[in-house]
């Protein structure tokens, strides 16, 4: 493993999207949201992800086109990515979910034609900190099989919910597939295998191969009802234009939705009962001793703590290498 500064990995990132052809501001945008994963230990979705991104992007380049509003109304936006990365797409849904929230009291945006479009918890926090409750999704090329199933119909599909409170915010982000595409490719690019029961072959058989499992199909989480939450995601993907069955990391849709308290119970009421809930969390008595109960993102937010104060971020040295050389083209 290479150490990294949190400002080290933050300075080669940047590098190395420029060096892809992305505007420093765009650049910046991505590597942030990069660092954010690498701070909170979900390194798959870190540097790594760069190296992905040069493999979609190939000689071609980002997408030559700006993402455009293709439909509005007081507390609605409708985007068209034109296949731009997801991490920017993502990013002005975000912006125009709370533009929405804040004058109309709700916003729902949906974005299409994009791919990558990261942590979904990441903007998660932007709109929680305007004191808005949120829900996103994401659809996803079809990497997935259906519970009972063994061919891929899904995407990893995440979704999450997130609510302010007077401290941390409450946020729960989860795909909705055993395992997601960020893992697998990583194990392949480390030669590492997968954890028994997360993925099929191409002929439908149990594989702990990532090479084999990105040919077949990844298995859904949580039984028949994390796939039907994943299929309802693919569903949202298609309410935001994308096609329901989106192509190889493209066509992408990803929904917003930003509501402001004051239209129900108000902002202070929901943080007090927000807060209530956590700390209910912390006293709950453990099955094990060693293990305490948690709100969700508890340990996002200590893990993202720690290494800041630590300034110490650990990164497989082939992520490291694939991106320094990605850096200095």
């Amino acid at each position: 493993m290479t150490t990294l500064t949190a400002s080290g990995a933050r300075t080669l990132a940047v590098r190395a999207l420029v060096g892809l052809g992305y505007p420093s501001a765009d650049a910046a945008t991505i590597a942030a949201h990069l660092m954010d994963c690498e701070l909170r230990g979900l390194g798959m979705s870190g540097l790594a992800r760069i190296v992905s991104i040069a493999d979609r992007l190939g000689a071609a380049g980002p997408a030559p086109e700006p993402s455009s509003i293709v439909r509005t109304s007081p507390t609605s936006s409708r985007i068209d990515g034109r296949d731009r990365i997801g991490y920017l797409v993502a990013d002005e849904a975000t912006t125009a979910a709370i533009d929405h929230a804040r004058s109309a009291g709700i916003g729902l945006v949906g974005a299409h034609g994009t791919w990558y479009t990261g942590m979904l918890s990441v903007y998660a926090e932007r709109i929680v900190a305007e004191g808005l409750v949120t829900m996103l999704a994401s659809s996803a090329t079809p990497w997935v099989a259906p519970h009972g199933g063994t061919q891929a119909r899904v995407g990893t599909n995440p979704i999450c919910f997130a609510f302010p409170s007077h401290g941390d915010p409450f946020v729960w982000d989860i795909g909705t597939s055993a395992i997601i595409h960020a893992e697998v490719v990583l194990a392949q690019r480390l030669g590492l295998p997968l954890p028994d029961g997360v993925a099929f072959d191409a002929s439908g058989r149990p594989t702990t191969s990532p090479v084999e499992a990105l040919a077949g199909a990844f298995a859904s989480w949580g039984g028949h009802r994390g796939s039907g939450l994943a299929m309802s995601v693919q569903l949202l993907g298609a309410l935001a234009g994308a096609p329901v069955a989106p192509g190889e990391l493209r066509d992408f849709g990803m929904l917003v939705l930003a509501i402001d308290p004051e239209l129900l119970g108000g902002r202070d009421a929901l943080r007090a009962s927000v807060a209530e809930l956590q700390a209910s969390l912390q006293t709950t008595a453990p099955l094990d001793s060693a293990h305490p109960v948690r709100a969700p993102f508890a340990r996002s937010v200590a893990e993202r703590r720690r290494r800041l104060a630590e300034d110490a971020i650990e990164v497989p040295d082939a992520v490291v290498a694939a991106v320094r050389a990605i850096a200095d083209r």
